[in-house]
């Protein structure tokens, strides 16, 4: 009961948007400024004020960057080679399902849950596998899809899409910029961690309310087999490999929920949004996303109460 007072309110505002937009009460148009202000504003408040004010050793913690990126990793690989040898498919399409499947959606679902649950702390190892999605996974799928040879505009569009992801990434951006704020070992104002925690306390509404509030089931009725098969290794393989690389290291539990939950969230955006950029496998991608949001509400419950344990 414990854990169902923490986690169930959470899933209650995902739920309350989907109802809102069902019903007409909010129209669904207004998720994407949600969004928005979620992803530009309340999110880089939170993950600067949090890492401005850890001491500088405690920021990286390596066995929690090869848990979930090695998790992550392996996931895709596996992805790729079977779609690209078994299937036959051409290295663009093999490296969207791959994706698809392990491309996870740390920052706009998995860090206002742990920030909900677990507070302050939980917020660090979500930067680091933020930090490993923007810089690892994006860069990795834009050079795959440059090495299909699609062109020049694609080849350009790619090559602006990997400047921004990196360098004007906000998550990217708030954490670099609280590592060097951290590195300095000064205090930082009152009147600025105040402004930044009104921002940032504006995080975990807006985020669950805009995910409940975009969710849709029309995008799912195509490529319903392919996606169901991605959504089952994103939600459920790769966190459990995740989990296996975290107990074969010796990973402290906090770092461990926090590994698992950021493998078990959905399917990142961004990767719809490279599969319309290069014109890839759109159909696929969408509904992957698309199930991978309806069928998490489900499976991090599960996950979130199988890892209770580990809170100790």
């Amino acid at each position: 009961m414990a854990v169902a007072d923490l986690v169930l309110p959470v899933f209650a505002i995902i739920v309350t948007g989907w109802l809102a937009g069902w019903l007409g009460y909010i129209s669904r148009s207004l998720a994407d400024g949600l969004v928005h202000f979620a992803y530009n504003v309340a999110m880089p408040a939170l993950l600067f004020v949090t890492i401005a004010q850890e001491p500088a050793r405690n920021l990286l913690e390596w066995r929690f960057l090869l848990a979930f990126g090695g998790g992550s990793v392996l996931c895709f690989v596996v992805v790729f080679l079977t779609v690209r040898i078994r299937w036959g498919r051409d290295r663009a399409s093999s490296t969207l399902y791959g994706m698809a499947a392990a491309m996870t959606n740390t920052g706009f679902v998995a860090l206002p849950i742990l920030h909900s649950i677990y507070g302050q702390p939980a917020v660090l190892p979500v930067a680091i596998a933020t930090l490993f999605v923007a810089g690892v996974m994006f860069p990795a799928t834009v050079i795959l899809l440059e090495s299909e040879g699609r062109g020049a505009h694609a080849r350009t569009a790619g090559s602006v899409m990997l400047v921004k992801q990196i360098v004007l990434n906000p998550m990217v951006l708030s954490t670099l910029i609280g590592l060097a704020w951290s590195t300095t070992g000064l205090p930082m104002p009152p009147l600025l961690a105040a402004y930044m925690n009104i921002l940032a306390a504006a995080l975990t509404p807006c985020a669950l309310f805009a995910i409940g509030l975009s969710l849709s089931v029309e995008a799912i009725r195509s490529n319903v087999r392919a996606s169901v098969a991605l959504a089952i290794v994103k939600l459920v393989i790769m966190p459990l490999i995740v989990y296996g690389l975290c107990l074969a290291s010796g990973l402290n539990p906090l770092y461990t929920i926090a590994a698992v939950i950021c493998a078990a969230v959905p399917t990142a955006k961004t990767a719809y949004i490279l599969a319309g950029e290069y014109k890839v496998e759109e159909p696929l991608i969408a509904a992957t996303v698309s199930i991978t949001t309806l069928l998490s509400v489900a499976t991090l419950m599960g996950w979130l109460y199988a890892l209770a344990a580990q809170a100790g």
